[in-house]
């Protein structure tokens, strides 16, 4: 795709979609090819002359909800998302997807912290920022999440991968609860308008569509803290794994997370993958 202003990519990409591709019947003549301004304004919840205005370029500042409500309606790729990301940003200069300057998350730990990181080999651990970037971890964690591609991206980052990531899914049996809790560690930092948090969920609006953006309209509740979380190990099979997540000492909302076996089936797996000495690692019971 050409790089083109805002307006005329969302116009490229509604003659590109056809009304039965959007499950709407396609009777009667038509002046331009792909669906009507009045039907894609009725599909994504805004009215006809909005629409219009965006496609002409006379408005050049969409909310990030409205771009999401018609990047689901135009079914976009998750490319094609991508695009509409890149072309708001330019049309808007990107300022307006921040608040108020706050400082930025930091993406580096303390080497008291690393060195306590080193003393947990091999439990899988890690360090994140508020964000959800991973900032360092065990080479336990890395036999756990490298399988499943949690790594894979610089840097990796906890809510992206479970909402932007397709294998997320078959990662994680539990995948919905997985989604709102990861979700809920970001919901205080756009409660306080941090531009970095909002910079993320502006990113994943537009990326992933309603699955994340309905989870915003929920109320927000406190981040779990412990609890226990199934994965499918593409190596070893399934793992119940029970977490804690400990806050570090500093400015930057910096968190630690260790995950133990939380049944013996689980323990006997992790002793595998992590090769520590079979029985090592306790089951959590209680």
């Amino acid at each position: 795709m050409s790089d083109t202003t805002l307006g005329e990519f969302l116009r490229a990409c509604r003659e590109a979609v056809t009304p039965a591709d959007v499950g709407l019947p396609g009777g009667g003549r038509r002046r331009t090819p792909g669906l009507r301004r009045s039907e894609l304004a009725t599909l994504a919840g805004i009215s006809v002359e909005y629409l219009t205005r965006l496609e002409q370029g006379r408005d050049r500042h969409p909310s990030v909800p409205v771009l999401a409500a018609l990047a689901d309606a135009l079914r976009l790729s998750a490319d094609e998302r991508l695009h509409l990301l890149h072309h708001f940003k330019a049309a808007d200069g990107a300022g307006r997807l921040v608040g108020p300057c706050q400082g930025p998350p930091a993406q580096s730990v303390r080497p008291t912290v690393r060195a306590l990181l080193d003393r947990l080999e091999p439990a899988p651990a890690l360090v994140v920022n508020r964000l959800g970037d991973v900032l360092a971890y065990t080479s336990g964690y890395e036999r756990l999440a490298g399988p499943i591609g949690l790594l894979d991206r610089r840097p990796p980052n906890l809510v992206r991968y479970v909402f932007a990531d397709p294998r997320a899914r078959a990662a994680y049996p539990e995948w919905d609860r997985v989604a709102d809790e990861r979700l809920a560690g970001l919901k205080p930092g756009v409660s306080r308008e941090d531009p970095h948090v909002e910079h993320l969920v502006n990113e994943l609006a537009l990326a992933v569509g309603a699955p994340f953006t309905d989870r915003l309209t929920t109320p927000p509740g406190p981040p779990g803290r412990t609890g226990v979380e199934r994965l499918a190990h593409p190596e070893v099979g399934e793992l119940r794994l029970a977490y804690e997540t400990l806050g570090l000492s500093g400015d930057d909302s910096q968190l630690l997370i260790a995950y133990l076996p939380a049944d013996d089936a689980t323990a006997a797996r992790l002793d595998r993958l992590t090769g520590r000495r079979p029985g090592a690692l306790r089951a959590v019971t209680g």
